[in-house]
């Protein structure tokens, strides 16, 4: 059995430990309320994105466009969005777990990372790495989705790539979120994917399906309506492709960076609740061996106490 002091030595340090966990919960449920508020207000942004997209696509013939190409040959362009930091449970090793399985499964990849930590690990590997962004803002701006789409797109037109596909973090709750793989180039036709994940990002209550269904009766009409062009189909694609790809992008790291606030904060309240655990046994543990030291002591007492007799 271990002796008193070296059990107050493990109290102290759990304890230690601890205050740091419970501090690091604390700013992580800080930031986190922040970057949900974020995510969720992008939201709708995103969708009327999609959907105006989807119109185009539904409601014109014009189907020949640079983003739209599909191509046999060439790289698959990976874009994987990690954090900088660890201590936040699953998080990064999801989003590296699926960008190794498409490395493995492709004839030929290449990498943008954002975060050191998908950096880190793709380095070590040699992957090819096209670009890398880390120290990534708590909060990313709008002008750093665009940055990111301008290169993404100078590669698939130059067709050093032949398809782009992004792999981040899609935000449900504090507890709950899902990596989640979108392809962004060629832009699939009709939007499909994007409005799927679209649907899945808001939660609608009871109230917003009934509001939903009210919608879709009025709008049942509107279905078959044509629109008129000004200047062109392919003038209103060349805008809004771009725009479309940029709003993916943006609402994408929002939605990671609240998932990673969500992981760090539930993981460290993990972490803070077993040290909480752990303290109670240390402190049982030093309990019975003060009480076996006490024992021990006044056993030694009678015994000398008897031998004077």
């Amino acid at each position: 059995m271990q002796n008193m002091r070296d059990i107050q030595r493990r109290i102290s340090s759990v304890k230690n430990t601890q205050k740091i966990t419970r501090a690091m919960k604390m700013v992580a449920a800080a930031k986190l309320k922040n970057a949900q508020d974020r995510a969720e207000e992008a939201r709708p942004f995103f969708n009327k994105t999609v959907e105006v997209l989807r119109g185009v696509f539904t409601r014109t013939s014009e189907k020949e466009h640079p983003l739209l190409a599909e191509r046999e040959e060439g790289r698959h362009l990976v874009i994987a969005i990690t954090g900088d930091r660890g201590l936040c449970g699953a998080y990064n090793n999801k989003v590296i777990g699926l960008a190794e399985e498409i490395i493995k499964n492709e004839a030929e990849t290449a990498l943008i990372v954002l975060g050191r930590k998908a950096r880190d690990y793709f380095s070590r590997r040699n992957a090819d790495i096209m670009a890398e962004y880390v120290q990534l803002d708590d909060y990313p701006g709008y002008g750093f989705s665009n940055d990111i789409a301008d290169v993404i797109i100078d590669h698939f037109t130059s067709e050093d790539v032949n398809k782009v596909s992004m792999i981040y973090t899609h935000f449900n709750s504090a507890i709950s979120q899902k990596v989640q793989k979108m392809q962004l180039l060629p832009v699939e036709k009709f939007a499909d994917t994007a409005e799927e994940v679209a649907q899945e990002a808001e939660a609608e209550t009871d109230e917003q399906v009934e509001k939903a269904e009210g919608q879709e009766e009025q709008q049942a009409e509107k279905k078959d309506v044509d629109y008129i062009y000004e200047p062109s189909p392919a003038e209103v694609f060349d805008n809004i492709l771009p725009q479309y790809l940029i709003n993916v992008i943006y609402s994408a790291l929002l939605e990671s960076k609240a998932s990673e606030f969500g992981a760090r904060m539930t993981a460290m309240d993990s972490a803070t609740e077993n040290a909480k655990e752990m303290i109670e046994k240390l402190t049982l543990q030093y309990n019975r061996a003060r009480q076996a030291e006490i024992t021990k002591e006044i056993t030694e007492i009678v015994g000398g106490a008897e031998a004077l007799k």
